[in-house]
């Protein structure tokens, strides 16, 4: 049995305290009571007591809580938290306030530059702003151990059947929205929304590694302000 706690607290079989908002803690009620999430809960709450874990706990649901369900516009997907000190506060490529780009903002920012002739690379990296217009910043994982070499720890412990679980509510129960999936993992997570009631915008990955191949030039802000804007909705100021 969960028990409703203020406000948006919730604490499910496993004892976590999942502080989510209203209408993500509805839609994703089943998830909650789940084995695969009891098993993770028990596994996160583990990693943060026993070492350094990003981003801190309070920020796990970020992205929930700033995007509501009935709110979300646009879902861009990353694959898992920042794992060096101060980075990662819950919202994929974004940074806090004060923090050096990462590289994969940096060409996020010249894109942007690009398409809008701004100067985005002299901005903040926290884009809680894009988050609080309805542009759902999803990692695909939550959570991640700190220090080098770590990218990737808490893969496979049941974050992905979440997140996978988000996109499915989002695909089944709501159309409209403009999804920009960069790189292989993000196409193939959001594989099977539906492309006529959506858009999909997919091109490479904008890390160092990718961006030539395909990520500059896209024009996906551009092509997603369009896309609202004909759908009768407030265009994203980026």
């Amino acid at each position: 049995m969960v028990k409703y706690r203020r406000n948006n607290e919730r604490t499910s079989k496993s004892g976590m305290d999942v502080k989510i908002e209203e209408s993500w803690k509805a839609v994703l009620a089943n998830e909650f009571e789940n084995e695969y999430f009891v098993r993770l809960a028990q596994f996160v709450k583990n990693a943060y007591r026993n070492g350094v874990v990003y981003p801190p706990g309070k920020f796990i649901f970020e992205a929930f809580n700033r995007t509501p369900f009935d709110k979300v516009k646009v879902v861009i997907i990353g694959q898992d938290p920042y794992h060096n000190p101060s980075q990662a506060h819950g919202l994929c490529f974004s940074v806090p306030q004060g923090v050096a780009l990462p590289p994969s903002l940096i060409n996020i920012y010249k894109e942007l530059e690009r398409e809008y002739s701004k100067p985005y690379l002299a901005r903040s990296g926290d884009l809680s702003h894009w988050a609080d217009q309805g542009v759902l910043l999803l990692n695909a994982t939550l959570t991640v151990s700190g220090g080098a070499n770590m990218a990737g720890s808490h893969q496979g412990k049941g974050w992905e059947i979440f997140t996978d679980a988000v996109i499915r509510n989002l695909a089944t129960k709501r159309e409209g929205i403009v999804y920009l999936l960069w790189g292989s993992y993000a196409q193939k997570k959001a594989a099977f929304v539906d492309r006529e009631k959506n858009l999909v915008l997919e091109t490479a990955h904008p890390s160092p590694l990718s961006a030539h191949r395909g990520f500059f030039g896209c024009g996906h802000f551009i092509k997603c302000n369009e896309y609202l804007k004909s759908h009768g909705k407030e265009p994203i100021d980026w």
